[in-house]
């Protein structure tokens, strides 16, 4: 049922991803055309990370259809997957990316949950059809009986990042460019955030990693672990191109402050080394993190610089267990974890 007023106006906001978690939503893969060659070894993939998420919480999975649903079953019982806190929904996808195709979930006191179905785009129309896309928030709504609000403009989960005490970080790149909403401008944005998500302070970066077809999303680049702590991915060559935007990024961190007017403590990732495939360089980060009820999801690359990640992330949240996954072939597709999860606060 869509909801009259804004959600900040009846109380709601939008908490941070390690807050707790009824579930967590997943679409399942099946598009050939985002992962050429390669939808057997990434639905495995999926499978791994419903294996860790159900740790902790409900895993819920939009498949297209019987066959679909059967096809995920079989791969997540052939990797040992418990299905227990697993359940499937017909709700059709045009492709997998449930971070910016579905809603975004907001509570308010007592625990009540809503959601907001924002319009979607596929990126600023670069991948056509998305009319199943674009429809998933408001079925999703009817599964759950929850209130939807429909603020009417284009906006994707991965664009922004909250630390659910006020602030929100994003990137000029991404909520600026003409080819998601023309007519707003900077302050026209952060009021229709602020009155969707209660947040009143913003921080903005600048420019997203090379291979990234989202015009930047902020998950690549810098996350909050912590109300005012933020993690950034740093490139240490300086020959490289993603060398000075994200130097440029940290600065911009170092210089940002909350909503209380303190500075931020910014840690830092490194950058894996450049993955290509097939002559295309690939927006591979270690930024693209999922915070789950138990563990954290990390994306690995194979390289020297896993490590260094899994340590850092290790230190930022001692009370859950870091779980790194292979993403190799997951980031052929121009996404990893965080771009393929979206979490339903408790």
């Amino acid at each position: 049922m869509k909801q009259e007023g804004s959600p900040r106006d009846l109380g709601y906001r939008m908490p941070a991803e390690w807050e707790p978690h009824r579930a967590t939503w997943l679409s399942w893969p099946h598009n050939p055309d985002t992962w050429p060659g390669k939808m057997a070894p990434v639905a495995r993939v999926w499978a791994r990370l419903v294996a860790a998420l159900a740790e902790g919480e409900d895993v819920e999975i939009l498949v297209n259809d019987f066959d679909a649903a059967r096809s995920a079953v079989a791969v997540l019982d052939a990797e040992g997957v418990s299905r227990d806190r697993v359940s499937f929904h017909r709700i059709p996808t045009n492709d997998a990316w449930m971070r910016d195709h579905g809603p975004i979930f907001v509570t308010r006191a007592g625990g009540e949950a809503a959601l907001i179905d924002w319009t979607y785009n596929a990126w600023g129309g670069k991948y056509p059809p998305w009319d199943d896309d674009d429809r998933v928030p408001a079925r999703m709504a009817e599964a759950l009986r929850i209130p939807v609000f429909r603020p009417g403009v284009v906006l994707e989960g991965g664009s922004i990042e909250v630390n659910g005490a006020g602030t929100l970080l994003t990137t000029e790149s991404c909520l600026l460019n003409p080819n998601r909403n023309p007519d707003l401008d900077r302050d026209g944005i952060e009021g229709i955030l602020a009155e969707n998500l209660a947040v009143d302070h913003f921080i903005w970066l600048g420019d997203g990693v090379e291979g990234d077809d989202t015009d930047g999303h902020v998950d690549d680049l810098a996350r909050f672990v912590a109300p005012s702590t933020v993690v950034t991915v740093l490139e240490e060559d300086a020959r490289d191109a993603n060398y000075a935007p994200l130097r440029e990024n940290l600065t911009r961190l170092e210089k940002a402050r909350d909503q209380d007017g303190s500075a931020l403590e910014v840690l830092t990732l490194p950058m894996p080394p450049p993955v290509y495939e097939d002559g295309m360089r690939l927006p591979a980060s270690y930024a693209n993190f999922y915070i789950a009820n138990r563990s954290v999801v990390v994306p690995v690359f194979g390289c020297e610089a896993d490590d260094r990640a899994l340590t850092t992330l290790a230190g930022c949240f001692p009370d859950r267990s870091v779980v790194p996954i292979d993403a190799v072939d997951l980031v052929f597709g121009l996404g990893a974890f965080h771009c393929i999860t979206q979490q339903q606060p408790e």
